[in-house]
């Protein structure tokens, strides 16, 4: 603080008197209020609320940081260690901290405590090698860690508690042997993680019952790993193919197996069905007992031959299935539900080493189902329903509507017809005759008239004598205008038609 007063004091105007501003500043520092000040550090790049201080050869990081920064770049850099107190003050806006490329090896418990709302943080291609327990401390609102190409042969328990909200882990180009379960046994940690990437490291082994439970909404990448080939792993590949599991379909040439000595465990033949497999659908009361045989298994499976059964809330084998529970897996490969609940109505899948009877068209999953059938696809089907009910009343009111129409159509503008005349008589229904559509006959009071206009069609017809059709003397056309004929008017029943009262 001495060299900044010296600095200020040295700081006057053209005429010599001390710089008002500067003489402001020098007031707070003695009263012990420093400024807040909001310079670029030296060497660095600022923009807004970016803070790029990539490839400076930095050792340690810059003192007095920006507080608006809300992503920070220490990438390129020559730091070796991440000590509590490495920033100088909390930075409450950063979500983005940036640390590849450099040579840290070891990283202080609640380092990260200066920066409690990080979302993504990169420590990519540095020389960690264990991740002690608690190290990520304070993280609690992280997505995304990347920790890949570094040296790690180790992940204490403990490591990833705190970020229950990540989603996203990059493992890739490790030296880990053995598969980091723990990720997900951490009853704090990241319960929510959606993607581990494994890959490029010297994993031999996985656990393949657990592999079946977690990436049934997750995606793990394993591939470039020496993997041995046991008839476990070639059941779990089998599957993820015909699952279509992304993770397999995008680096499929990238899994090697070794097989022959290395692996210690040869499949034994067992004899599947080359029929088109479908699903199958097993109905049982609650409380009653219920066994699935493995689809495509024509036989019992042979001693030592290891069945997996994928439940909707678990994953069975085989090998390690404890008889006398309520989900069980037989010897022989068949699936035990005793005192079936309702709950345990769903899908279920069989997984097997088929070798070449492998066929991604037959159907390995069998569907439950715990009471009755029509209850149970009750929810299922109520959107299909509803939507046919909707169709179905549609389509009834539209034909009502349509049969209406067509009704009054025909009461309004159809034209009285009569039989065809015959002959050349010209005074049946044939000739140019003046034919209305209303009939004669209706009964109207005397004085009474009509408030509707006459529609009036004209239609050469034959007059026929001996027609029997109802005639009406032929009027001479000339004498009558489209306005008389269409004009309001009214007649007394009885009186003739060819009134030249009611013709005019």
């Amino acid at each position: 603080m001495h060299s900044i007063t010296l600095e200020l004091l040295g700081k006057t105007d053209v005429r010599g008197c001390c710089n008002p501003s500067a003489a402001g500043v020098l007031f707070l520092l003695c009263l012990g209020f420093p400024p807040s000040m909001a310079a670029c550090p030296p060497s660095c790049l600022c923009a807004s609320d970016i803070i790029s201080c990539s490839g400076c050869n930095l050792s340690v990081v810059p003192f007095d940081l920006p507080g608006y920064a809300t992503r920070l770049d220490l990438s390129h850099n020559r730091l070796t260690a991440l000590h509590v107190g490495w920033i100088s003050q909390p930075l409450q806006r950063l979500v983005t901290l940036i640390l590849s490329k450099n040579f840290i090896r070891s990283i202080d418990v609640n380092a990260f405590n200066v920066t409690p709302h990080l979302l993504h943080l990169d420590l990519s291609s540095n020389q960690l090698t264990v991740l002690n327990s608690s190290i990520f401390s304070g993280l609690k609102e992280l997505k995304e860690l990347l920790l890949f190409d570094n040296q790690i042969i180790q992940i204490d328990p403990g490591a990833f508690r705190d970020l229950c909200n990540l989603q996203r882990l990059y493992l890739s180009t490790n030296r880990l042997s053995v598969f980091p379960l723990v990720i997900y046994e951490e009853p704090e940690g990241p319960l929510n993680l959606t993607f581990l990437d494994l890959s490029y490291n010297r994993l031999t082994k996985v656990p393949v019952q657990s592999l079946l439970y977690l990436t049934r909404q997750r995606g793990i990448y394993l591939q470039e790993n020496p993997l041995v080939c046991d008839c476990a792993l070639l059941a779990l590949l089998e599957y993820w193919m015909w699952k279509q599991y992304p993770p397999l379909l995008d680096f499929r040439g990238d899994y090697p197996c070794k097989k022959g000595a290395e692996s210690g465990v040869r499949c034994k033949e067992h004899e599947m069905s080359d029929m088109p497999l479908e699903t199958q659908i097993y109905q049982v009361e609650p409380g009653q007992w219920l066994r699935v045989p493995c689809p495509g298994l024509t036989l019992p499976a042979q001693e030592g031959l290891v069945v997996f059964w994928v439940t909707p809330t678990t994953v069975l084998n085989s090998s390690n299935s404890d008889l006398s529970a309520r989900l069980a897996v037989l010897p022989n490969g068949t699936l035990e539900v005793r005192e079936a609940l309702t709950e345990d109505s769903g899908t279920y899948g069989c997984v097997i080493p088929r070798g070449h009877n492998y066929n991604p068209s037959h159907s390995l999953e069998v569907t439950v189902v715990v009471g009755n059938l029509s209850i149970t696809s009750t929810s299922g089907s109520a959107h299909r329903n509803s939507a046919e009910n909707f169709n179905t009343a549609f389509t009834t009111l539209a034909s009502c509507v349509v049969s209406i129409i067509l009704v009054l159509l025909y009461l309004y503008l159809t034209p009285c017809r009569c039989r065809d005349g015959r002959g050349g008589d010209s005074r049946g229904c044939g000739g140019r005759a003046i034919t209305l559509c209303s009939d004669p006959r209706d009964v109207e009071t005397t004085q009474q008239r009509t408030n509707g206009k006459k529609v009036v069609f004209l239609e050469p017809q034959t007059e026929d004598s001996d027609t029997g059709c109802t005639k009406i003397a032929a009027v001479n056309l000339s004498h009558v205008t489209s306005e008389g004929i269409l004009k309001n008017g009214s007649r007394t029943v009885g009186q003739p038609l060819t009134d030249p009262t009611h013709m005019a």
